[in-house]
């Protein structure tokens, strides 16, 4: 049996707990868990959703049926008033129009009061989820990633003196990597909002479960990882989820829940975490244990969480108008530039670089890499300005923000696997080591560009 087999008490379970998801579950196994429990959950939130549109639905049909006539009655005959005068009849339709308006604010429409009733946000004005747009831009990326694959191929059937083998490889390596990213988030993005939260919150538990496992830890802290890994993971995903239910409280004001998952990590959390360590008696290495679940927390779960709550931003162009654009497009677009930030940088490093920003963290990191890569991605992300509320200029400074974090995000992780003497994060993503690897810029990007997205845009 293996060491960390459990035992039948519940203080053991949870302290045990911890170190069996970290050291114990093959990856396979993890990820059945994490695809069946995905697919309950989404299939509750189509369910919900279902039901929603049924009831707006039928609170359109109640608001759009015909009164019932009586024209029979002298009580219902027009009411006719001499006036004398134009300015009378002006002021006759304005008292007119008044009391209509007062009507309609002591009556609404039923669909109001069903919206109401049920405590959410509906709106026939709402964008669609997957609209024409988002679409034709995930059909772009899809035959781009077919042709580069193809590429690939034929690279691969070529001599050796004409082609690098060990480049091919890396390109073929990263192909699937991308292939792999892209189908994940096509099915999250398939599966509605509520689906693609989930698919989030699945992701930060990975990553910060690559994390932990790359630092050590003791006995004293599998309290602590518990709290992290099982409780304030799937709470802080939980409250953007709710976020997007648009929940009221009994006076019908909107529940202001960006004000929980905006602070809990960086303020709750980071408090509970020591305090739990504090409480186990270990004192040895107590601020570098503390400090390293502290960090795991705020980048592979609160500054991701961020990429998960776009889809709750209603959002304005910079006219004023409301953006008719869908969420999922504005999320995909910021995914794409965060990962073509990425390339651009690595390729024009390769191509141009001589100065390179700090050899002994990351080698191929050269400053004009960074340079080209940037003006690249903002170059890019303006061209695709038709997907996001922004205008061409716009878009162009928010995509070359995305790229100036994402390498920040890549230089701090690299520093992170440099002072552990660890090569990758993980071996999950075929090609490119683990998940943590592949969303570092992502991480890094997401709370920057939501925070301007929602300042200017919302």
């Amino acid at each position: 049996m293996s060491r960390f087999a459990l035992r039948w008490n519940t203080p053991s379970v949870l302290t045990r707990l911890p170190k069996i998801i970290l050291l114990d579950f093959s990856y396979f196994r993890t990820l059945f868990i994490a695809g069946a429990l995905s697919v309950v959950l989404n299939f509750a939130a189509i369910g919900q959703a279902a039901g929603r549109w049924l009831d707006v639905q039928l609170a359109m049909l109640q608001s759009s049926s015909p009164a019932p006539s009586s024209n029979d009655s002298p009580e219902s005959a027009p009411q006719t008033t001499d006036v004398d005068s134009p300015s009378e009849a002006k002021n006759a339709g304005a008292e007119s129009n008044e009391v209509v308006s007062a009507s309609e604010a002591t009556n609404p429409p039923s669909s109001a009061v069903q919206a109401k009733n049920t405590g959410l946000s509906i709106s026939s004005t709402d964008p669609a989820w997957l609209d024409l747009q988002t679409k034709i831009l995930l059909g772009a990326v899809l035959v781009t990633l077919g042709i580069a694959s193809l590429v690939g191929q034929y690279l691969r059937r070529q001599p050796t003196e004409s082609v690098n083998p060990a480049l091919v490889q890396r390109l073929r390596q990263r192909l699937s990597a991308w292939w792999l990213m892209c189908a994940i988030l096509v099915f999250g993005l398939l599966l509605q909002p509520i689906g693609t939260i989930v698919l989030f919150a699945l992701v930060s538990f990975w990553a910060l479960r690559e994390f932990i496992t790359m630092a050590p830890t003791r006995r004293g802290d599998h309290r602590a990882l518990f709290w992290a890994l099982i409780v304030i993971t799937p709470l802080q995903y939980l409250l953007i989820g709710l976020e997007h239910g648009a929940l009221r409280w009994s006076n019908g004001q909107l529940i202001n829940f960006y004000g929980l998952y905006s602070i809990m990590i960086p303020v709750y959390a980071s408090l509970l975490v020591p305090a739990r360590i504090a409480l186990s008696g270990d004192h040895k290495r107590f601020l570098e244990r503390s400090a390293q679940i502290t960090i795991g927390l705020l980048i592979c779960v609160y500054s991701l969480s961020y990429a998960a709550a776009l889809v709750n931003l209603r959002l304005i162009t910079s006219a004023g108008s409301p953006w008719a654009g869908s969420p999922a497009g504005l999320l995909f677009f910021f995914i794409l530039i965060s990962q073509l930030s990425d390339i651009l940088q690595w390729s024009w490093g390769h191509l141009v670089g001589r100065r390179v920003i700090a050899a002994e963290v990351s080698s191929s990191r050269t400053w004009e890499g960074f340079a080209g890569g940037t003006l690249s991605t903002g170059l890019i992300g303006a061209i695709l300005f038709w997907v996001t509320p922004f205008t061409f200029w716009e878009a162009a400074c928010m995509s070359m923000v995305i790229g100036v974090m994402g390498m920040f995000g890549g230089m701090t992780m690299s520093a992170i696997k440099r002072d552990r003497g660890v090569n990758d994060y993980g071996s999950l993503v075929m090609g490119h080591a683990g998940v943590l690897d592949r969303i570092d810029t992502l991480c890094f990007a997401a709370p920057v560009f939501y925070h301007l997205t929602r300042f200017f845009f919302s």
